[in-house]
């Protein structure tokens, strides 16, 4: 595809495809995600939107109202891929009967418990079969829609509501899934992380990528839950940031197999920058539990290294 030039005032001037009104909350990174994601949407072009069950979904759609100027679908936690997959078929299919003569897009969001978890196998279909649609996570790594319960998305040491933080315990033990690398694995056109910093150029960027290239593609965007992560709205950029300055979050992307880092922090800031700004880590800042924080950098670091990695092959 042609890359458009970045202009944010061009960008954030088109129309609202995700319309004021819904019922997300204050500092809600979800919210974010789509609404720059639909920006990234040629003005003019159609598009049809697919929503997984979770906060996105009971909170921008209740029967019969949306808050999408496009074409919307509803599908379970599990079947989002599925769902847009059948709808991008059937379009292919009524368009060379002549039926269809309008172009889409076909963009589908989940969050984290529906898309590292309860939705990979029919995300997984989607990519290996070669459906030309976007699948946008919003990573808020966990299941902030029924009560902030643990997800594959949910970091090491974080308290949720089934890996609470006490006397016995020091919140999940086991570590994040690594989703972005397990879909480049498809062998799909086009794999791409994000999150907000900035001007938002990397988010609009890889968005637009994502939706005129021809196949598959998949973003991962890391988008905070104030509720979950426990932090003030007006910080959710600067938790952005250092989930980037960190590289707990790397910026990067796969096109056709080929892995490129977009952003290296010129000074690597140590994970306590990250950590220390949500309250769902406080309890590793006690005495007794700072050598976890230790693991936890060894474990960025180590998926750090092994990014650098991949993109200088």
């Amino acid at each position: 595809m042609g890359e458009t030039t970045f202009n944010f005032k061009e960008i954030q001037g088109r129309e609202e495809r995700l319309v004021p009104g819904h019922r997300m909350c204050a500092g809600c990174g979800g919210t974010i995600a789509v609404r720059n994601v639909l920006k990234a949407l040629h003005p003019g072009d159609k598009a049809v939107i697919g929503n997984a069950t979770g906060c996105l979904e009971v909170s921008s759609y209740t029967y019969p109202y949306s808050s999408y100027e496009d074409s919307y679908i509803h599908s379970a936690f599990e079947n989002a891929g599925a769902t847009l997959s059948g709808v991008e078929t059937a379009y292919k299919a009524l368009k060379k009967k002549g039926k269809v003569g309008a172009e889409y897009k076909f963009i589908t969001f989940g969050g984290d418990g529906g898309t590292y978890d309860i939705g990979l196998q029919s995300l997984s279909g989607a990519m290996e079969r070669g459906h030309d649609m976007v699948y946008v996570c919003y990573d808020n790594g966990a299941y902030m829609n029924t009560g902030i319960q643990r997800s594959s998305a949910t970091p090491s040491f974080a308290d949720t509501t089934t890996t609470p933080a006490g006397k016995y315990s020091v919140g999940k033990t086991q570590t994040r899934k690594d989703l972005a690398t397990i879909m480049a694995a498809h062998n799909i056109p086009y794999v791409a992380q994000t999150t907000y910093i900035g001007n938002m150029k990397d988010l609009y960027v890889k968005a637009e990528k994502a939706i005129y290239t021809p196949g598959g593609a998949f973003l991962n965007i890391m988008a905070p839950c104030p509720r979950g992560w426990r932090y003030e709205a007006p910080d959710l950029v600067d938790i952005c940031k250092s989930a980037v300055e960190t590289c707990y979050w790397p910026l990067f992307e796969v096109i056709d197999g080929k892995w490129i880092l977009n952003y290296e922090p010129r000074k690597k800031l140590p994970i306590e920058d990250f950590l220390k700004r949500q309250g769902r880590f406080k309890h590793l800042f006690k005495p007794e539990n700072e050598h976890y924080i230790a693991e936890f950098q060894q474990e960025v670091d180590r998926r750090w290294e092994e990014l650098k990695l991949r993109c200088e092959m």
